[in-house]
């Protein structure tokens, strides 16, 4: 992979010349909020008909060379080996998303990453309005970020160790997703990617999305709708029809989609 493309790619700056730097949790956290601030949460390849696939080498072209973004498994799948090849240790996890309705979705269905340096981490670029910064891997530990509060929790299943990841929403503690620590390989994603991109049970097939963090808050692109949220104030505009939405795609996010619809298998 070309470590200066992607490193272009997400406006990373600061020079990494080998030899010279060693992976640490500051250049962690550096390049975990600048992938998030320039790498959109997207699926709009499901609306053009195009395959998302668990292969690295698609996903780097994807996200690198057509200055596109992606879902959870492209976005830390895409991260992780950018990590790789800086040379931290990186391990897929695989994470179950709570239901408002109680419960857990199926293994598989969000892919996070536990980063070790000397100390482990949880790092996530791909789970759309979540922390801008890796969390700590110590369960009960609260974390701000953000104007929230993250914490990490444990429990026991009849099988293994589980975490749960929290954030306060009102002061409350809602649960976003649950993972373990066993090691997992991005071909293990391949079945719930392609159940997102193909069941009308999924909400991936029901709507267009894009959406990308900012310093201040977050601009979205839902549908024929543009969200943007700043400082606790959020804005809602209803776009004219697709050559606004497209406009707002390329402008906002720097997406530019072909005309057509590009049929794939899946």
């Amino acid at each position: 992979m070309d470590v200066q493309a992607y490193l272009h790619r997400v406006h990373y700056t600061e020079p990494l010349t080998p030899g010279v730097y060693r992976p640490s949790v500051d250049l962690l956290r550096s390049l975990h909020r600048a992938h998030l601030f320039a790498v959109p949460f997207e699926n709009l390849d499901i609306s053009l008909g195009r395959a998302i696939l668990c292969d690295e080498g698609r996903i780097l072209h994807k996200i690198v060379n057509e200055h596109r973004g992606g879902f959870c498994y492209e976005l830390n799948g895409a991260f992780a080996a950018l990590l790789r090849a800086l040379g931290f240790r990186v391990t897929l996890l695989s994470g179950r998303v709570a239901r408002a309705t109680g419960g857990y979705s199926p293994e598989f269905d969000h892919l996070t990453l536990r980063v070790d340096l000397e100390e482990p981490w949880l790092a996530d670029v791909g789970f759309g309005d979540c922390f801008l910064e890796p969390l700590r891997f110590e369960p009960g530990m609260e974390q701000p970020q953000n104007g929230r509060i993250y914490r990490l929790t444990s429990r026991l299943t009849p099988i293994e160790r589980a975490f749960d990841l929290e954030v306060t929403v009102e002061g409350k503690w809602k649960k976003e997703y649950a993972f373990t620590l066993e090691p997992r390989e991005l071909s293990e994603f391949a079945g719930m990617c392609r159940y997102h991109q193909t069941s009308p049970d999924s909400h991936f097939t029901r709507q267009r999305i894009c959406s990308l963090a900012t310093p201040g808050g977050r601009i979205t692109l839902s549908d024929e709708k543009l969200i943007e949220t700043h400082e606790g104030s959020r804005q809602e505009t209803l776009l004219s029809g697709d050559e606004e939405w497209r406009e707002k795609l390329r402008e906002l996010f720097g997406v530019v989609l072909p005309e057509s619809p590009q049929k794939e298998a899946m």
